[in-house]
C-alpha cells in the first residue's frame, strides 16, 4: 500500500483505555469497584429524559435520522436565541472541527492554537496538509494578544477552547470581545465551549451576541457529551453565521448524526434539573480538590470545567500506580504535561476515593 505521505506521517490519538480492559490487565474482578475518571464525562450518567427519548426511538431504528436536524435545530434555536440556519449537527464537536479545516486548510495555509489545547485541532488541521502554529499558554491560559500577533496572511483559523481542555482554564468576557474585534476578516475564530454549561456564571462568555450581530468569521462550538452526559452518543453543534454554516454543509454527508442521537438531545434540553445537579457536582467536586489536595503537597490549576489539572510529578507513573488502585485518571504527557495527571470531578464517593489512591501513591 501507498497512502498519501501525510497521512502516514500522522500521529494517532491516544485513547483512554475501556473499564472493562484495565481489569482484565490488572486481574480485578469486579469492574463495578474501577473509578474511571479520565475522560470528562458526566458521572452522574445521561440524562433521565434523554434516556426515556431513547427508549421510545428504539421501534423506529431501521428508518433513516432526520438529515437536517430539523426539530432539534428548531428547539436548539429557540434556546439560544438565534435562527436555525445559523446551526449545524455533528457527531460530536469532532467532526465539526474536521468540516472546517475541510473547508479552509491546505498546502500553504494554517492555524493557530494554544500549545497546551485540544489535540484533535492539531489533528485535523494535519489531515489536510495545513500548518499548525502553537502560541505558548502562560499559567496554562490562551494568550489572545499572542494569537493575534502570530496571525499571517496564510492563516485560515484560530481555535480557542474555553473553559481549554485539558487545562480547564478560562478567558474573561472582556477579553473574549476584545479579540473578536481586532479579527481579521480572512481568519475563522473558532470558539469551542464544550464546558460551556459547568462554567461559572460570571465567567461565561457571550460570543453568541457577535453571530447575532452579523459576524461571519466567528464560530461557537458546543456538545451534548458533557453537562448532558451523551458521550457515548456522539453529538454536538456549531454556532455561526449562515454564509459559513453553509460552506460547512457542503463537506458533511449525510445522515451524520444518527437518530438515537437526535431524541436523545432533544430530550435532555428539556432536563433542567439535571443541568443543574450536574453543575452542583462539578462545583462541589472542584472545590474538593482545590481544599484537599495542596494538604498533600500538590499543585492545581484553576478550573472553568468538569475536571481538574494537577501537577503530581511523574504524571505517567503516577496514572500507572493508580490504575494498580483500581482509578483511573489521564496522564497528560501527550500533551507536554509529563508532571500532570487530569482527574474527572465525579460523585463524591469516586472523589474521595480517588484522593485516597492519591494519598497511597505519593505517601
Amino acid at each position: 500500500m501507498k497512502a498519501k505521505e501525510w497521512i502516514s506521517d500522522l500521529r494517532v490519538y491516544e485513547p483512554g483505555k475501556p473499564i472493562e480492559e484495565v481489569a482484565r490487565e490488572l486481574g480485578f474482578d469486579d469492574i463495578a469497584e474501577i473509578v474511571k475518571v479520565a475522560s470528562n464525562e458526566n458521572e452522574l450518567g445521561p440524562s433521565p429524559m434523554a434516556m426515556q427519548a431513547m427508549q421510545e426511538a428504539v421501534g423506529e431504528m431501521h428508518r433513516y435520522p432526520d438529515g437536517g436536524a430539523f426539530y432539534l435545530k428548531r428547539k436548539l434555536a429557540g434556546k439560544l436565541g438565534v435562527d436555525s440556519e445559523n446551526l449545524l449537527l455533528g457527531c460530536g464537536s469532532n467532526e465539526l472541527i474536521v468540516f472546517l479545516c475541510h473547508v479552509f486548510l491546505g498546502k500553504g495555509t494554517n492555524l493557530i492554537m494554544g500549545d497546551e489545547a485540544f489535540a484533535v485541532y492539531f489533528l485535523a488541521a494535519a489531515l489536510y496538509q495545513g500548518e499548525v502554529i502553537r502560541v505558548s499558554m502562560p499559567e496554562h491560559t490562551h494568550d489572545l494578544d499572542a494569537m493575534l500577533a502570530a496571525i499571517t496572511p496564510e492563516t485560515r483559523i484560530v481555535a480557542i477552547c474555553n473553559p481549554n481542555n485539558p487545562t480547564g482554564t478560562m478567558i474573561s468576557p472582556d477579553a473574549i470581545d476584545a479579540f473578536i474585534e481586532k479579527l481579521p476578516d480572512h481568519v475563522v475564530a473558532i470558539f469551542d465551549e464544550a464546558y460551556f454549561e459547568v462554567m461559572p456564571e460570571e465567567q461565561k462568555p457571550d460570543v453568541l451576541k457577535h453571530i447575532r450581530a452579523g459576524k461571519e468569521n466567528i464560530i461557537v462550538l458546543r456538545t451534548f457529551s458533557k453537562a448532558y452526559g451523551l458521550a457515548g452518543l456522539r453529538i454536538g453543534y456549531a454556532i455561526a453565521h449562515p454564509t459559513l454554516i453553509n460552506l460547512l454543509n457542503k463537506v458533511r454527508q449525510p445522515f451524520n448524526v444518527n437518530a438515537m442521537a437526535l431524541a436523545a438531545a432533544m430530550a435532555a434540553l428539556d432536563d433542567v434539573t439535571h443541568i443543574v445537579e450536574t453543575r452542583e457536582m462539578v462545583f462541589q467536586g472542584l472545590e474538593f480538590f482545590e481544599r484537599e489536595l495542596p494538604k498533600l503537597g500538590i499543585e492545581t490549576v484553576p478550573s472553568g470545567a468538569n475536571f481538574i489539572l494537577v501537577k503530581t510529578g511523574k504524571g505517567r507513573e503516577v496514572f500507572e500506580e493508580l490504575q494498580k488502585r483500581k482509578v483511573i485518571v489521564r496522564p497528560m504527557d501527550p500533551y507536554g504535561l509529563p508532571d500532570h495527571i487530569r482527574i474527572t470531578l465525579g460523585t463524591p464517593s469516586q472523589n474521595r476515593t480517588t484522593l485516597a489512591a492519591l494519598k497511597d501513591v505519593l505517601g
